[in-house]
């Protein structure tokens, strides 16, 4: 069965929460909006930093449902970072989204565990459509 298109009837039954983790605040405050906007994901924290991103997931691991990390943050790496997530329930989603995505990235990011991994510059829909299939994907197993 295929997931649903955006804005469908079925993305209100369900809200996932997300962490995002970017350092650039004009791209953060854009990202949150629109996946906001079309999607059933609703954004329980940011951070620009490793540090603190860590320390609010210390502090909250089981307020989330997706983390979406930059590689390159204004304190520390979102390849260490994502390596170091530690996951506290099952359907937990790890996403790297970033400039900075090639082949050796894509490849390490699988190594250490990263669920998906989307260029910004080229991939913004594809991210969209993965958090809408998440959306879909809970509200199928909450229906089952």
């Amino acid at each position: 069965m295929q997931a649903p298109r955006l804005g469908t009837a079925l993305q209100p039954f369900v809200n996932l929460q997300a962490f995002v983790i970017e350092d650039n605040p004009t791209i953060r405050e854009n990202l949150v909006g629109t996946l906001e906007e079309l999607t059933c994901l609703r954004v329980a924290g940011t951070s620009a930093t490793e540090d603190e991103a860590l320390a609010w997931l210390a502090a909250n691991p089981q307020a989330w449902d997706l983390i979406i990390v930059d590689l390159f943050l204004k304190q520390g790496s979102g390849i260490h970072l994502a390596q170091r997530i530690q996951r506290a329930r099952p359907g937990q989603k790890v996403v790297v989204f970033s400039n900075y995505i090639n082949a050796s990235v894509r490849k390490r990011c699988a190594q250490i565990g990263v669920d998906a991994v989307f260029d910004k510059s080229t991939e913004i829909d594809a991210l969209v459509e993965y958090c809408a299939h998440q959306c879909y994907r809970v509200s199928q197993a909450q229906a089952a």
